[in-house]
C-alpha cells in the first residue's frame, strides 16, 4: 500500500511543483511580465518534465542523471516558493519532497 501512495504523491508534488513555478511567475514583477512569467515558466518546466523525466519519454534520461534533474526540478520549485514569498509553503514542499525521495530510493521505485 504504501508503494503506490508513495507515486501519488510523486504526481502530487510534480503538479504542485508547477503551480509553484505559476505562482512564483504571478507575484513576479508588474502585468504584463507577471503574466508572462505565470504562463510561460510552468509551460516549460511541464515540459521539461515530459522530454527528461517522464516515464513514456522517448529522451528520458538514463537513472541518475533523472534522478538529478528531479531533485533540482523540485529544488527550483521550493525556490520558487521561497522567492514568492510563501515560506510555510516551501517548508512544506521541501518536507514531502524530502520524504518522497527518501521512500522512491527504499523502495526502489525510480524506474517508475
Amino acid at each position: 500500500m504504501l508503494g503506490p501512495a508513495n507515486l501519488a504523491l510523486k504526481f502530487l508534488l510534480e503538479v504542485a511543483a508547477l503551480a509553484a513555478f505559476a505562482f512564483w511567475g504571478a507575484s513576479t514583477g508588474e502585468m504584463p511580465l507577471s503574466l508572462a512569467l505565470a504562463i510561460s515558466t510552468p509551460v516549460v518546466a511541464a515540459i521539461a518534465w515530459g522530454v527528461f523525466a517522464a516515464p513514456k519519454s522517448k529522451r528520458r534520461l538514463p537513472l541518475p542523471s533523472r534522478v538529478r534533474f528531479e531533485v533540482i526540478f523540485f529544488v527550483a520549485a521550493v525556490l520558487a516558493l521561497l522567492s514568492a514569498g510563501a515560506p510555510g509553503l516551501a517548508v512544506a514542499m521541501a518536507v514531502l519532497v524530502i520524504l518522497n525521495t527518501t521512500l522512491l530510493t527504499v523502495l526502489g521505485q525510480w524506474q517508475h
